[in-house]
């Protein structure tokens, strides 16, 4: 399989030029992620615990799907084509899209768009990508994340801080 090709960008998330994956990664150039957040009727959010065999942050609790923006597709499009790949999920309405997180070194240099859908499942999840799932209230997560929060990605734990305030 080649590898994949991102988009690299500039501060402002101007793309400035294309990279594989691994070349990204190994100079910490910026590049762009979506994360999507499902919630069910009752409130809670769909939680993923990523796979061992990930090369970043294996093992730990994150949102129900992430993923790089390959190079020219959209937020919105990745966002929707990451839900298919991870947890089996079909939109039938476009994503709400909720706020953007900067680049910085601890999500990775990732600009990322964070998107917010309802669902209920079941989900088929992906092995490749996740070990298990789970639901849990927002004041589950935010007790989670002040007793355990090493239990949770760094991007996880920068969007679980700007959503609760």
């Amino acid at each position: 399989m080649d590898e994949e090709l991102f988009d690299v960008v500039d501060e402002h998330d101007e793309i400035i030029d294309q990279q594989p994956r691994s070349i990204v990664h190994a100079q910490g150039l910026r590049h762009r992620a979506a994360h999507v957040l499902v919630f069910n009727e009752a409130g809670q959010a769909f939680l993923q615990l990523r796979s061992q065999t990930k090369d970043n942050h294996p093992g730990v609790w994150d949102n129900a799907c992430s993923g790089h923006v390959d190079a020219g597709e959209s937020y919105a499009v990745a966002a929707e084509r990451e839900l298919m790949e991870e947890i089996g999920l079909l939109v039938d309405t476009p994503l709400e899209e909720l706020f953007k997180l900067e680049a910085c070194p601890e999500n990775g240099m990732e600009f990322v768009t964070v998107f917010m859908t309802e669902a209920e499942g079941p989900f088929e999840l992906n092995p490749e990508e996740i070990d298990a799932g789970r639901w849990a209230s927002p004041s589950e997560i935010q007790a989670a994340l002040q007793t355990e929060p090493e239990q949770y990605s760094p991007t996880f734990r920068m969007i679980w801080e700007r959503l609760s305030v």
